[in-house]
C-alpha cells in the first residue's frame, strides 16, 4: 500500500506521544489568550471541549505519522467540522487549531520528526478544505438500507422497545433470517440516529437510549431463531482496547453462532493483556477484533505480536474488522491478521476460508 505521507519510526511516534499533553495544553491556552470572547459563551466546559477537541484531533494523526494513512483523518476533520458549526462554533477555527498544532511541534520536535507531524497536519488541512461537508465515503459502503429501516429508526428515537421488537417479529416471520434485519433494518437505523446526533437533530441521550434497545432487539431475536448444533470450532470476539463499540461485534457473534461455531464475546474495550490471558485459557480457532477507528490500529498490531510469541497450536487465526478497516482493508495484511471482513454475514464466510484447525484436535 503506497504511503501518503511521510512516517515516523518507533522513537518518533514516541516522542509524538510524549508532547501529547502539552500540546493539548499550549493550543488551548492560544486559543482563550487570542479568541476568548468568543468561547466565553460556552462558559468552563468550553475549555475542556476544546481540550477534548484537540485531544481528538491527536488521537487522529497517529495513525497518519505511523501507517501513512491519511483519509481517517480528513473524514474526522470533515465531520467534526459540521459537530462544530451545528453548535455554533466558528469552524474556521479547525483549520487554525491544525495550524497551531503544527507550530508547535515545529518548535518542540527534532527537525526531521518535527517535519513529518507538520507536512502531516498540512495535508490533512488541505484535503479537508478541499472536501468540505461531502459525506464520507464510508457510507457509501454500509448495507443497502431495507424500507423497514426508517420505521425501526422512528422506534428508537421514541424509545418504544415494543414497537422495535414487533418490527422484528414481522420480519423473521416473512423468512428474513436474524442476520439479514441486523445488517439491513438495525444497522442503517442506528447510523443514520449517529448522522443525527452529528446534525444536532438528536441529543447524546437519545442516541444512548436506541444503542440500548437495538441490543436489547438483536438479544430478544437471537433467543427466538433456532441455534444450530455445533460444528466444533471456537471464535472469541472482542472490541480492541480503547474501542467502546460493541454493537457491529454483536452482530458478528450472532453470525457466527447461528451458523454452529461455540462464540464468546467479551465486548467494548477489552485490555489487551487480558484477551491474550484468556486466548490461552479458552484456546479459540478463531480470534475477532473489531476497530472503530483508525487511532486503534496501532492496538491491534500489538495484539498481534503478542500472538506471534504463543505455541502454534495456542495461536487462532485472526480476522478483523470494523470501521477503521472498512474504507482501507488492505491494512489486514499490513497487521498481519489472516482475513479482514467489512460485515456479520462476510466474517463467518471468510472465516471457512482459512482452512482453520478445530480446538477439538
Amino acid at each position: 500500500m503506497p504511503l501518503e505521507t511521510p512516517i515516523l519510526n518507533s522513537a518518533g511516534l514516541q516522542c509524538f506521544q510524549s508532547l501529547r499533553t502539552a500540546a493539548i495544553d499550549a493550543v488551548t491556552e492560544r486559543f482563550y489568550s487570542e479568541h476568548g470572547s468568543i468561547y466565553a459563551q460556552f462558559g468552563p466546559k468550553g475549555r475542556d471541549a476544546c481540550r477534548e477537541d484537540l485531544a481528538f484531533h491527536l488521537d487522529f494523526l497517529r495513525p497518519v505519522l505511523e501507517f501513512g494513512l491519511i483519509q481517517p483523518m480528513v473524514d474526522y476533520l470533515c465531520w467534526l467540522d459540521n459537530v462544530l458549526v451545528t453548535r455554533d462554533v466558528p469552524a474556521e477555527h479547525l483549520a487554525l487549531s491544525l495550524d497551531w498544532l503544527a507550530e508547535f511541534f515545529a518548535t518542540v520536535m527534532a527537525d526531521n520528526q518535527g517535519d513529518v507531524v507538520v507536512a502531516a497536519l498540512q495535508i490533512s488541512k488541505s484535503r479537508y478544505l478541499t472536501a468540505g461537508t461531502a459525506p464520507s465515503a464510508i457510507y457509501g459502503l454500509l448495507p443497502q438500507a431495507w424500507s423497514e429501516s426508517a420505521a425501526f429508526e422512528q422506534a428508537l428515537l421514541a424509545g418504544d422497545r415494543h414497537s422495535a421488537i414487533a418490527l422484528l417479529d414481522r420480519c423473521l416471520e416473512q423468512g428474513h433470517s436474524l442476520v439479514a434485519v441486523e445488517l439491513h433494518i438495525i444497522q442503517p437505523a442506528l447510523y443514520s440516529i449517529g448522522q443525527k446526533w452529528q446534525n444536532n437533530q438528536v441529543s447524546v441521550t437519545q442516541e444512548h437510549l436506541a444503542t440500548a434497545i437495538a441490543q436489547a432487539v438483536m438479544t430478544y431475536g437471537l433467543l427466538k431463531v433456532e441455534i444450530p448444533p455445533t460444528n466444533g470450532k471456537r471464535v472469541l470476539l472482542a472490541c480492541v482496547e480503547g474501542n467502546n463499540h460493541a454493537v457491529g461485534l454483536q452482530m458478528v457473534a450472532d453470525a457466527f453462532q447461528l451458523s454452529g461455531w461455540e462464540v464468546q464475546f467479551l465486548g467494548a474495550n477489552v485490555p489487551t493483556g487480558a484477551l491474550i490471558q484468556h486466548i490461552e485459557q479458552y484456546k479459540p480457532d478463531l480470534l475477532g477484533l473489531s476497530v472503530a477507528f483508525a487511532q486503534q490500529l496501532h492496538v491491534v498490531k500489538h495484539i498481534m505480536a503478542r500472538l506471534d510469541l504463543l505455541p502454534d497450536m495456542v495461536r487462532p487465526g485472526v480476522i478483523v474488522g470494523g470501521l477503521a478497516l472498512n474504507q482501507f482493508n488492505r491494512l489486514a495484511d499490513q497487521l498481519g491478521a489472516d482475513a479482514w471482513s467489512p460485515d456479520a454475514g462476510a466474517a463467518v464466510a471468510s472465516a471457512m476460508k482459512l482452512g482453520l484447525r478445530t480446538g477439538q484436535e
